[in-house]
């Protein structure tokens, strides 16, 4: 045999790749690495703290129709059966097993995959809403009140069925912990018009039960992105941001003189290292600096006025509550602060859904109506893109016993609905479809993917031009895999 021969066996090792490759040695794929990584390291440095990033006002791809988003995450899949989508042929189908042509062999949790899947119909009523004539439970009568204000997608689906992969999925483009979330990817590409606050906020309802839900930070991690573009969790206790006040007996002037010092020191590490990382400790200790004095402001509700309260609901008053939190979310946006999320826990009814989802749907309905109408009377909302939604949505069989008042539903990812509002999406429409028992998508499937190009897209970012190299490869918050801007929705 020559010696140039194939052979399977040498061709599956790296070695033999490397020293068979004409014109690519081992050191120069090291140097390309290198000055990959140099390139990575001058782009952070040449970025300076005050300014905004490769996307900045003016330089998008497209005409943006929105400037900023709130994005209020309703984590743990709520039921779209009880909430959006009117199925009223189901009560034919009560305690009968779900034909095995509509489910088609759908994956189910181990929570009800040994039980048989017997149909349970919506534990609610429905009323058309407005001059749009949607539909919304009567659990949630504010949000009837600003049907004609919302887009509802009702053919949302996803692939993960279970929490945390789901989740991370509709909030990062991939089921595992790792890649940037959509508000990283938002202040990577756009930065924020306030230098007083990150360009990205996180806002977590305080319950008044503890919750048994984790919600992991990776959901609004910077992943491979500098960490400088994460989201800043506010936290909702008596300080929003630990260790911000300066000790007793230390003047402002000193702090100051101690900053310019440590950003010296910094500066000459960086000069040694080339560590990006090394960039975005200046940036965050200078976003510190000025944080000391535009949270304590931005947090104290005082100068509220009574009607904005009454607005929101009694819960407003309650720090850490959702509604307050929506108060809190339009402020930030009246600052320039680009990416808004709110994560409200416990959506996740596998029992008790009468008494369970009503509570839930209590403490987000009126808030949620009153951001919008907030926002609208205010003129904001026609820059600022409100979403609603969770990770997936309930299956239409129950969960437990169907009959009794502690039925539940399982989890369920081929179809959900979700519901935006303002920032270029048109008002008063329903768009998409599922099948009579709300279980596949019928018409115009929207998958998360599709969600997420719809959103860079209307904020001036094509999402296959907008990537980030790493590793070697040009990354996106939409994958390689096929995904679409939702064009019929956009006003």
């Amino acid at each position: 045999m020559a010696s140039d021969a194939f052979d399977p066996e040498l061709d599956v090792t790296r070695r033999y790749f490397l020293g068979r490759c004409t014109g690519v040695s081992l050191g120069a794929m090291c140097l390309n690495a290198i000055e990959e990584s140099r390139g990575r390291a001058n782009d952070a440095r040449g970025s300076s703290v005050e300014s905004s990033t490769r996307l900045a006002s003016g330089r998008t791809h497209n005409q943006p129709r929105a400037k900023q988003v709130i994005f209020l995450t309703q984590s743990g899949g709520p039921s779209q059966i009880e909430l959006y989508d009117e199925k009223t042929g189901l009560v034919n189908w009560a305690g009968k097993e779900l034909p095995e042509s509509v489910r088609q062999g759908q994956r189910l949790t181990t929570m009800t995959a040994n039980q048989k899947q017997l149909v349970m119909p919506a534990r609610t009523k429905f009323r058309r809403c407005g001059e749009s004539g949607a539909t919304v439970s009567e659990w949630l009568p504010h949000l009837q009140d600003v049907a004609d204000d919302l887009c509802f997608i009702k053919s949302m689906r996803t692939d993960e069925i279970n929490h945390a992969p789901a989740m991370t999925k509709f909030l990062t483009g991939h089921q595992l912990a790792g890649r940037p979330s959509m508000g990283a990817w938002v202040s990577y590409g756009l930065g924020s018009e306030n230098r007083n606050l990150p360009d990205y906020l996180v806002l977590i309802s305080k319950m008044k039960r503890p919750s048994d839900q984790p919600l992991y930070d990776h959901y609004w991690g910077s992943g491979f992105l500098p960490s400088r573009y994460q989201g800043v969790k506010l936290r909702n206790a008596q300080e929003p941001v630990l260790y911000l006040r300066d000790p007793e007996g230390l003047p402002r002037e000193l702090r100051r003189g101690m900053l310019d010092g440590l950003r010296e020191l910094n500066e000459q590490r960086f000069e040694q290292t080339r560590d990006p990382e090394i960039v975005t400790r200046i940036s965050q200790y200078e976003m510190a600096y000025r944080m000391q004095a535009s949270i304590p402001e931005l947090t104290d509700l005082s100068d509220e006025p009574e009607a904005v309260f009454e607005l929101y609901g009694p819960d407003s008053r309650r720090p850490g509550s959702y509604a307050a939190n929506c108060i809190l979310a339009r402020r930030l946006i009246e600052r320039g602060v680009r990416f808004v999320q709110l994560f409200h826990p416990d959506w996740d009814h596998h029992s008790r859904l009468s008494s369970w989802c009503v509570a839930r749907c209590r403490d987000t309905d009126q808030a949620s109506a009153a951001l919008v109408k907030d926002l609208k009377q205010r003129g904001l909302l026609d820059e600022t893109l409100v979403l609603w939604g969770g990770e997936f949505g309930r299956g239409v069989a129950g969960q437990g016993d169907w009959k009794s008042l502690d039925g539940g539903r399982d989890h369920h990812p081929r179809c959900f609905t979700m519901w935006a509002a303002g920032g270029g999406v048109k008002p008063g429409i329903t768009y998409g479809a599922t099948d009579e028992f709300s279980y596949n998508v019928a018409e115009n499937p929207v998958h998360v993917r599709d969600l997420h190009a719809t959103v860079l897209h209307l904020l001036g970012i094509e999402h296959e031009r907008f990537t980030y190299r790493y590793q070697g490869l040009d990354f996106r918050l939409t994958g390689v895999e096929p995904s679409r801007v939702v064009h019929e929705i956009l006003a």
